[in-house]
């Protein structure tokens, strides 16, 4: 019973990917491989970049190509041969060539990367268009080494491969320069991106990683989004029943609206736990999930339900469900009412307009071609090939941006090349002061003058970085020289927004590495007066005068302190003089002018006594009246 059981689930995946696969096409994602010597084979081709490891999107890697004379296909480990790829100290990566065949392609990388390889390329064994090396179905012993695949793979074809393998033979020193830039396209400076899953969680290795991957690339996806840098879209995979099974047993436990949508038994048991069809209704509520928190501009929040729903509704833990589920929801503010709307009728005899977008979507449009493997992730409508890593995927969005474009992130420790460790990536650096031009990114070092505690350093990056514009002097004093004795500091940089240097009064030299002393007593360029006696000190010179002369430095002269003195005491009783002389006189015509205005008002008022003014009425006199 459980073997038919068994039968009929391999018979109801088989039913539903049949259709898919005949109605789409499978697209090569590659990258460009140079080859620079030797002169007879040098050119571009192309190379198919394999589905497991990690390809330096965004980078490129030069290295010199061996093909070994024992285990040429890498199915069986090196050290059984005592052959290592390691590179010695300032060699050039081990790019290794391995024939097709035997085995797995990913236990010949994972065999060749143990034995010190950078990179490996796989021979083609027959002429064929290039095929992506996928990695194996999923057993225990696979499993384990092609998640510890670090290094970049590619399938290259058998006619160049021959000639690769008849240069080596002959001695040839052949050089190869693997580039991902180009791998991704980047059209604007935005990168749109979407990510192909299931809610399914006992799946096995495949759904671990999946769960483990959302959970650690949450914070940077959500980064990108809220900066505008990126626009994702999560999608789901889901077949469909046969019209002539759609009343079968099979099809009603693992399809919604009447065998349209469809997925596989999550325990490859129909009789007990989960069914297909409790997948697709949960696969079904996150597409509703993310397409009601886009409406409120928060598409991000497809990423705390996601993960939430993970830790708080496993399968395992029979939490897996509609209750679960709105629980999440309502913890992130989401409108239940309208995800169950946008959800809709899942017995319904009716196409579900989201579900039908999604398997719309599965069909391979232009340069991507047709979503058949979970997960999958396209970057700018290109596949992703290689491990599903958050650092790894990182670099391959980040490459998707025009250089120099790339936000913050991208820059950050999760992508860096770490090549400024090695001889300080060959840029300029200020030891001293521990400033340097090396800066990693993903794409590799890049030698750039530095912005230090807002100083802006120019130069090549190579090999010069000046420090410019004011406060430049604080920084390790501007590159130029100084030097402190007897407790007084001198220095050559000047504060004035340039970068010059120079030395100063009292010095000469170029004012960068050295500043000498100038001697001026021994010049004659001070004190040369007859009665001086000079004394050069650092960075200045002391002059005196014998006897009772003073020296004044303006004028290189010495004079008497007495006839000084004397000049300075009559200057100052002359000066006091005319002050007081000043200040009598003032006093007196204030005086003059207070007592003439008073004079004036007395004899006004005397007259006014016997005489009228002009200004005043004529007053009536009535003395010779006589009355009648």
């Amino acid at each position: 019973m459980k073997v038919w059981r068994w039968l009929m689930s391999l018979w109801f995946v088989g039913l539903v990917l049949v259709p898919v696969s005949i109605m789409g096409r499978f697209v090569v994602e590659k990258n460009s491989l140079r080859v620079t010597s030797p002169e007879k084979i040098r050119g571009t081709h192309d190379s198919a970049i394999g589905n497991f490891g990690i390809p330096q999107y965004g980078g490129s890697m030069a290295g010199n190509v061996l093909y070994p004379k024992d285990n040429k296909k890498g199915c069986k480990e090196f050290d059984d041969f005592g052959i290592s790829f390691k590179s010695s100290p300032g060699a050039l990566p081990t790019i290794v060539l391995l024939d097709r065949g035997s085995c797995f392609f990913a236990l010949k990388v994972w065999n060749a990367q143990k034995a010190g390889a950078s990179a490996v390329l796989v021979a083609d064994d027959v002429e064929e268009p290039l095929i992506t090396m996928d990695t194996p179905e999923e057993d225990g012993s696979s499993a384990k080494y092609v998640e510890n695949i670090t290094i970049p793979s590619a399938l290259v074809g058998k006619s160049f491969a021959q000639k690769l393998k008849d240069a080596i033979i002959v001695g040839d020193m052949v050089n190869v320069n693997l580039d991902w830039r180009e791998a991704v396209p980047h059209p604007d400076d935005r990168v749109e991106y979407e990510l192909w899953t299931n809610s399914n969680d006992e799946c096995g290795l495949k759904c671990d990683m999946l769960m483990q991957f959302v959970k650690d690339f949450k914070g940077a996806a959500q980064i990108l989004d809220k900066g505008g840098y990126t626009q994702f879209t999560p999608h789901y995979i889901t077949w469909y029943c046969p019209h002539a099974f759609t009343l079968s047993k099979q099809c009603k436990s693992q399809c919604i609206n009447h065998g349209r949508y469809c997925a596989p038994d999550p325990e490859q048991d129909f009789s007990t736990g989960y069914d297909g069809k409790d997948v697709v209704v949960e696969n079904l509520r996150q597409l509703c999930v993310f397409k009601v928190a886009n409406e409120t501009q928060k598409p991000w929040v497809w990423w705390d339900y996601v993960t939430d729903f993970q830790i708080r509704c496993p399968m395992k833990d029979n939490k897996y469900n509609k209750e679960c589920a709105n629980a999440v929801i309502k913890s992130l503010g989401l409108n239940i009412e309208k995800i169950e709307k946008c959800m809709g009728d899942p017995d319904a005899d009716t196409d579900n307009p989201v579900l039908k977008e999604e398997q719309d979507a599965q069909i391979g449009k232009g340069s991507r071609g047709d979503v058949t493997i979970l997960p999958t992730l396209v970057v700018n409508n290109r596949q992703y090939r290689g491990k599903l890593e958050k650092g790894a995927v990182l670099k391959a969005i980040c490459s998707g941006f025009e250089e120099t474009t790339e936000p913050t992130v991208c820059l950050s420790s999760d992508v860096e090349t770490n090549e400024c460790l090695t001889n300080n990536g060959g840029c300029w650096q200020d030891k001293a002061a521990n400033i340097t031009a090396c800066k990693d990114t993903f794409r590799g070092r890049v030698c750039e003058c530095p912005l230090v505690d807002g100083v802006q350093f120019k130069g090549d990056g190579y090999m010069t970085c000046e420090a410019s514009g004011l406060g430049r002097c604080k920084i390790n004093n501007g590159g130029c020289w100084h030097d402190t004795r007897n407790g007084h500091a001198f220095s050559a940089c000047l504060d004035n927004g340039g970068v010059k240097c120079q030395c100063p009064t009292g010095f000469r030299g170029d004012g960068v590495k050295n500043c000498e002393d100038i001697d001026e007593c021994k010049e004659k360029k001070a004190c040369q007066c007859p009665e001086c006696s000079c004394k050069n000190t650092w960075g200045s010179y002391d002059c005196s005068c014998s006897g009772d002369l003073l020296y004044m430095r303006d004028h290189d002269t010495c004079i008497s302190k007495t006839g000084s003195q004397g000049r300075s005491t009559w200057a100052a009783f002359w000066l006091i003089l005319l002050g007081v002389v000043m200040i009598a006189g003032g006093a007196f015509l204030v005086y003059k002018y207070r007592i003439r205005q008073y004079m004036d008002s007395e004899i006004r008022a005397i007259m006014a006594q016997y005489m009228p003014l002009d200004s005043q009425a004529e007053v009536p006199n009535h003395v010779n009246d006589q009355r009648a």
